[in-house]
């Protein structure tokens, strides 16, 4: 079973990723087992076919997808997946702090694709807490690469006030 980062923490992954194949459309293709993370073009064709078959939903946006076609269903989805289709496709860092800020996402947020251990740090501040990691890649070295940064300058999904506000609040307490 392949193994995931969850809330900074390595676990087992029982959650299958759905692509289509050449030739198959988002209608035709067979649905697996629950858990699953469905493309977004399976989750819109077959949403109430998939809502009334499976207690687990899950469903994945590509880097050119953004959120708003969720946005009716977001308190059904136990994990959005945001795909990181090549190291240097920063999209879906904006569509993770969009769920995270405009529509109040509070499920899981997994990176999928290229995700490498030194992005990790910069995800988590967009508000993914799930890590899929690159298959070549040393699961335990990138949970590591989490805490190399003690604290952020910049205001993120993770902590909404930057630094210097912090710091004034500290002094003056």
């Amino acid at each position: 079973m392949p193994r995931i980062i969850r809330n900074e923490q390595i676990v087992d992954d029982n959650w299958q990723v759905l692509t289509l194949a050449e030739g198959e459309t988002p209608a035709s293709v067979a649905l697996p087992a629950e858990p699953v993370l469905l493309p977004l073009s399976v989750w819109l064709a077959r949403r109430d076919e998939v809502v009334a078959a499976h207690r687990q939903l899950g469903v994945w946006l590509d880097s050119d997808q953004g959120p708003e076609k969720l946005a009716d269903d977001i308190d059904r989805l136990a994990v959005i997946g945001v795909n990181f289709p090549k190291f240097t496709d920063g999209r879906s860092y904006s569509t993770a702090r969009l769920l995270r800020e405009r529509y109040r996402y509070t499920g899981e947020i997994r990176a999928l694709g290229d995700v490498l251990q030194d992005q990790l740090f910069y995800m988590r501040r967009c508000g993914i807490d799930a890590f899929a990691l690159r298959a070549d890649k040393d699961i335990e070295q990138a949970l590591a690469g989490l805490r190399v940064f003690s604290d952020s300058y910049q205001a993120a999904v993770d902590q909404p006030q930057p630094f210097f506000r912090r710091r004034g609040a500290q002094e003056a307490a």
